[in-house]
Formats: structure tokens, sequence, C-alpha cells
């Protein structure tokens, strides 16, 4: 049998639950919108391109539960289509407008984009993402698991029976959403201590994740770091973040995002069109706020206004370029440890879900 290893791709998605009924217009909503276009929305239509492709992948997700609620929630899905269909309405203005050149197809591009965000969610999934999350969940493609019911850190929490409680909840809530017991849980900041494992394995929890010292720190330091899983007495397996895979691609600095083709976060059409022609599209206090349309690249260590357009085409040639580049470091990685282990090391390379189209781009 050849040997080769094995790599996990763990996503967490999570945001702190907001909704104001009392204001028809609340900013903070806002973080919940960019993230189901940006991220949410965007990485379904993935999941879905490759299952039709017939690549039968495996990706790990955690969903928390404020964010499985939201996802829920009848108010906040009416807005974030008010949401959608605002900037479908602003990108329509000004690619008709006298706007030529690179920022002209840009404004296509986006165009292009929000209307079928707005055509996935509503056409395909008829609003409700927790059902297309879970038909993937359902196929074996998408491993979902839970979250402490408020993202709690749970070995802040003085108080047993509380962390319990959102042990519990937690479960309850997944379990409402998706129609079965999730095998695994994300702990809040990947925060452990001990007796913690207990509450987990009360609660039908096979397996967590932690940070690479919550592993390599271990009272009892594993034979294998972070290349094979650890069980705890309550039998439930702790598998530890792969540090060389994560840091390509989350480090701004040392990895993948920070190459000067990605799109410039800090750079937003908000704040660059004259207010006449951006009125309508502003909070109704007047105040300009990020739109998610962003024109610029990173360029480099300049300041915004120095930035380039953006080259959506430059850009998917770059990112094919690092996907190689990480698939060949793992390969190699495998090797190596290989070489070193009596057995196939696991190379885990967990993330923020928001990463991915919000600030990676």
């Amino acid at each position: 049998m050849n040997k080769k290893g094995f790599l996990s791709i763990v996503l967490h998605s999570h945001l702190p639950f907001v909704k104001h009924p009392e204001e028809e217009f609340f900013l903070e909503e806002n973080w919940l919108y960019e993230a189901i276009s940006e991220s949410y929305l965007p990485l379904y239509i993935a999941f879905t391109n490759l299952k039709e492709k017939g690549t039968k992948f495996q990706i790990t997700m955690s969903m928390t539960p404020p964010l499985v609620l939201m996802l829920q929630d009848n108010l906040l899905l009416k807005r974030f289509n008010r949401y959608l269909k605002n900037r479908i309405e602003l990108l329509k203005e000004e690619f008709s407008s006298t706007v030529k050149g690179e920022i002209k197809e840009l404004f296509k591009f986006y165009y292009d984009r929000y209307q079928d965000l707005y055509r996935v969610f509503n056409d395909e999934l008829k609003g409700d993402l927790i059902y297309g999350f879970g038909e993937l969940f359902n196929e074996g493609l998408l491993e979902l698991i839970t979250c402490s019911a408020t993202h709690e850190i749970l070995p802040l929490e003085i108080n047993e029976k509380i962390k319990e409680v959102q042990v519990y909840l937690g479960v309850e809530t997944f379990i409402k959403a998706f129609g079965r017991e999730p095998r695994g849980i994300w702990l809040a900041e990947c925060a452990y201590t001990q007796g913690i494992d207990r509450i987990l394995s009360k609660h039908g929890i096979k397996f967590t994740i932690l940070d690479t010292h919550g592993i390599l720190y271990a009272d009892m330091p594993p034979v294998y770091g972070v290349s094979a899983p650890i069980i705890s007495e309550s039998g439930v397996a702790f598998f530890g973040r792969d540090p060389e895979s994560s840091k390509q691609v989350w480090s701004a600095l040392e990895g993948y995002p920070g190459d000067f083709n990605y799109r410039e976060f800090y750079r937003d059409i908000d704040y660059d069109l004259p207010e006449e022609l951006i009125k309508k599209y502003l909070h109704p206090a007047g105040f300009r706020f990020d739109s998610g349309i962003k024109l610029h690249k990173i360029t480099g260590k300049v300041p915004l206004n120095k930035k380039e357009p953006y080259d959506r085409n430059k850009a998917m040639e770059i990112v094919e370029t690092h996907a190689g580049n990480f698939m060949l470091n793992r390969e190699l990685e495998a090797k190596y440890l290989l070489g070193i282990i009596d057995r196939e090391p696991i190379m885990l390379a967990s993330f923020d879900a928001e990463l991915f189209g919000h600030w990676w781009f």
C-alpha cells in the first residue's frame, strides 16, 4: 500500500448574533450580509460545483448556533435580499455610466456576480442556506460541526453548569437545524482545559480541534505531535492545527493572501464615489460604510489612494499557482513525516471561513 498521509481542511463559520427589528437599517447587521454574500454563499456555490463535476471532496465546516439562528431568521433574510438588490442596482447604474476601461469591466464583473448570488439564494435555495449546507452534509461531502451556544470561551467560564449548558444548547441547535447530532465541535478560540472533554463526551461529541500548542503542551506530550489525534480519557479525539499549512494560507505577511495581485480589502467604492452618486445607497443617517464592492488590488505597501485597479483574471491565475504550491508543500510535508513516524500523518489546515471571499479575494 502506498502511504501518502491525509490533508484535513476545516472552516470555522461564526458571527455574533445581531438583529434589531426596531431599526429598519442597523449597521452591524451588515456583518451578516457581507459574510453571506462574500463567503458562505460563494462557498456553497463552490461546493455544489465540485459535486456536479463528480469531485468527491470532504471538508469539515463548523456553523455556530448564533450563525445558524441568523441564517434561519426571516427578517434578516428579507433584509439580506434588500442588501443584494441595492448592490445590483448600484452596480447597474455605475456600469451604465461613463466609466470606461478596467473599472467598467470590474463593475460588470461585480454586477454579474451579485446577480448570480441573488439567483442561487432565491431560486435554487429558496432563501435557505442551512438547507443547502445540510444537503451536502447528508451526502457526506461536508462534515458539519457545532460550537458552544454563544461561542463562549469555555475555560474562562467558572460555572461548570453553564459550561455544560453551552455545549448542550450547541448540540440541540445543531439537531434542530440539520436533523441529526453533530459528531464534532469547534471550541471557541480553540480553548481547552481539563474536564471539558467529559462534557463533550456526555453530549455525544466525538472530536474537536485545538491550536498547535494545545496539543504539543499537553500534560503528556504526544508522540506524534500534531500529526495524529490524541484521545482523552473520555474518548474524545483532539486534532491539532498543522502550523505550516495554516500559516501559508492565513498569514498576510508570509502567506498567499498578501500577494499584491489580490484585492485590497480596505478600499471600497462607498468611500470613493461622489456623494451625489451614492447618496441613496448610504445609511439613512448619511454616513458611509463598506459596500463590499472593491475595485483595487493590494499593489504593495502604498497609500490607499495609490492602489492600482484589481485584475480579476490575474488574481485567478495567481490563485491557481498558489493552490498548486500549497498541495506540493503538503505532499513534501507528508513525505517528510512518513520518514520519521510509523503511521500516515494527518495535516489539519483550519481557517475562519470568512477569510475566503471576504478578506482574501
